[in-house]
């Protein structure tokens, strides 16, 4: 996300009229939980439109609970305890227990597309041009605040398995602006987001990519509730979650997710 903000920075010339738009965080997390209910207002209005009492009331419950749940409880959160809403498993969970990681469509610097997690079985992408890796650590990213607290877990992690073949690092940054999901602003972005990533490249392939739109429901599947704070998961070969950290890393921590890769890697 801290990419993202030096991108922003760079277009505002270029596009004054989105001045406060593009600088998402903080102006936009600022508004109170009604700025997002009037949102969600209007896209409850157009599904009346069609007639659609499943989608109605699908609405309705979203809407509600985007009301009880905003901005400020998330800083309030923060305030609280950094960031560590929880803190990460001690060891792996079973694979009869994991849940299955929701999918979720990601774009490259490039333009390119993947649908992370890669499985056998993915869609989007070609499993005879792609391998499928044994363990896959996803961190997300919601806003800019939570960037550091990523770092604490990818350099340590990248430097275990940077060897390992059979690993894969994403960092994923989630941009909700309507505006900056909007083409051409969408390509604008992603080509100085390339400029800027240029050369980041090390053994472990540590992937940056970004995820454009309402991930509303994305986020309800793993019950992630405070965005400013970041998500660490990790991912075994069949796309399921077999451990989970957050905020900013601890050593004990940290022993943990080195551990758990380890046991997945040799796990049959």
């Amino acid at each position: 996300m801290l990419r993202v903000n030096r991108v922003v920075s760079q277009t505002r010339a270029s596009i004054p009229t989105c001045k406060q738009l593009l600088n998402h965080e903080p102006k936009l997390l600022s508004f109170p939980p009604q700025h997002f209910a009037r949102k969600s207002s209007n896209r409850f209005l157009d599904i009346y439109q069609l007639g659609n009492k499943e989608a109605i009331e699908k609405e309705r419950a979203r809407l509600a609970d985007e009301m009880n749940r905003g901005y400020f409880a998330d800083i309030s959160e923060l305030k609280q305890h950094g960031g560590k809403i929880a803190m990460a498993n001690k060891i792996i969970i079973p694979a009869m227990a994991a849940v299955k990681f929701p999918g979720l469509e990601v774009t490259y610097s490039d333009g390119r597309t993947l649908k992370l997690p890669i499985v056998s079985n993915g869609d989007r992408v070609d499993a005879k041009k792609l391998a499928v890796p044994k363990v896959s650590l996803v961190c997300l990213s919601f806003r800019a605040s939570s960037q550091k607290m990523i770092d604490t877990w990818c350099t340590p992690f990248s430097e275990a398995f940077g060897n390992s073949k059979d690993v894969q690092l994403y960092e994923v940054s989630f941009i909700d602006s309507w505006l900056l999901c909007r083409n051409p602003i969408k390509r604008l972005l992603l080509r100085t987001m390339r400029k800027s990533i240029d050369g980041e490249k090390d053994a472990l392939q540590r992937q940056i990519v970004y995820s454009f739109g309402d991930h509303y429901y994305f986020r309800k599947e793993l019950k992630i509730l405070n965005l400013l704070t970041g998500y660490i998961f990790l991912l075994d070969k069949l796309g399921r979650v077999r451990w989970q950290g957050f905020g900013l890393a601890t050593q004990e921590e940290l022993s943990s997710l080195l551990s758990c890769t380890t046991h997945l890697l040799e796990e049959k």
